[in-house]
């Protein structure tokens, strides 16, 4: 969560992440970069073809992902867990696994918690050793989505953002309202761009380019309830270090040229931030570690470190709870992902 890697000029920057010494590929932000580059002509411009915007007519028969978990891959428990996250703040009781059937022995990462808690996003891959090309292939590794109904997650199905037997690799999401944003490498297009689609009578559709200007470089972010800021991760000029957090304003309707939040950023890397929906705490990663700052007039706090280690991609609901991905190490090699739940006391 941490090493920027380049991109094609005027795509949005993409970053693996760096644990223990040894880059993460099988993120949504990561995986698509790396099905980038392999792509990648010099050129970031959509194909000349009128495919920037689509709406399904049906949903197309989904595999069961838990069916492309290799044989071999056995499910890591939080006792079995050689590097178990740990909160570091009074305000949280210790992170759980997300309950039911949402973790497997695949890799889920990218969470998204909707306000009301009761509606959470995911990206998921079944086998995290897959070059990214085939992952891309598989027909189950991309966006997912579960309800909890009666208190109880349901099972997760795919997030459809394409055409039936087109190629797509999409993650990244963000949710706000019945829009949801994605960054994705698809047919039709060079290189990783951001979408956005509508939902519509109980599908996401009406998928359409949403990028952002190409100087911003704008990563993985967080639109305010309001609509009128735009945190981002970025590792454009002006920062502090790598990877920083920058905010944008709107005005008219455009967002305005970035400023880099200082109060966070070291010469580490800061990205992957996320408000609260009170928008008075703003959440982020760093050293494989997940970081809070609050809102102080027109600035912010001095971060502090809530929940580590192998920890990050931060999701707050409305009651506070913290929802974060960890990743499971051995001998410096991933084995898997899941979503986990630090819940507000």
């Amino acid at each position: 969560m941490g090493d920027p890697q380049p991109s094609c000029s005027g795509q949005p920057k993409r970053h693996a992440g760096s644990m223990t010494g040894r880059a993460i590929i099988l993120r949504a932000s990561a995986s698509l970069m790396l099905s980038a580059a392999v792509s990648c002509a010099g050129t970031t411009r959509p194909a000349p073809r009128d495919s920037s915007k689509t709406t399904p007519t049906a949903v197309p028969a989904m595999a069961d992902r838990v069916s492309r978990i290799p044989a071999q891959a056995v499910k890591i428990s939080p006792e079995t867990d050689l590097h178990p996250p740990s909160v570091h703040s009074k305000e949280f009781e210790q992170p759980v696994p997300v309950p039911g059937p949402v973790n497997t022995a695949g890799a889920e990462d990218s969470p998204f918690i909707t306000p009301d808690g009761n509606t959470l996003y995911f990206f998921f891959t079944p086998d995290v050793d897959l070059p990214v090309q085939q992952q891309i292939q598989d027909g189950v590794t991309g966006i997912y989505v579960t309800h909890k109904e009666d208190g109880e997650w349901s099972k997760p199905t795919r997030v459809v953002l394409q055409d039936p037997g087109k190629l797509a690799g999409d993650g990244c999401e963000f949710v706000q309202g019945d829009v949801m944003w994605f960054c994705s490498v698809r047919e039709g297009f060079t290189g990783v761009h951001w979408f956005k689609a509508e939902y519509r009578n109980g599908l996401w559709q009406n998928w359409q380019l949403a990028d952002f200007d190409p100087n911003y470089q704008v990563g993985e972010f967080h639109i305010s309830a309001d609509d009128s800021e735009l945190f981002f991760g970025s590792d454009q000029p002006g920062g502090s270090g790598g990877l920083d957090i920058w905010v944008s304003e709107a005005m008219g309707g455009v967002w305005q040229q970035p400023t880099n939040i200082s109060s966070v950023n070291t010469i580490d890397n800061e990205g992957w931030p996320a408000l609260n929906p009170a928008g008075d705490e703003l959440w982020f990663t760093r050293n494989n570690a997940v970081w809070r700052s609050r809102r102080a007039g027109d600035g912010w706090t001095r971060p502090e470190l809530v929940v580590s280690p192998l920890a990050g991609e931060p999701s707050i609901d409305g009651e506070g709870n913290l929802y974060f991905v960890h990743h499971f190490y051995k001998d410096d090699s991933m084995i898997e992902a899941d979503i986990y739940v630090a819940h507000r006391k």
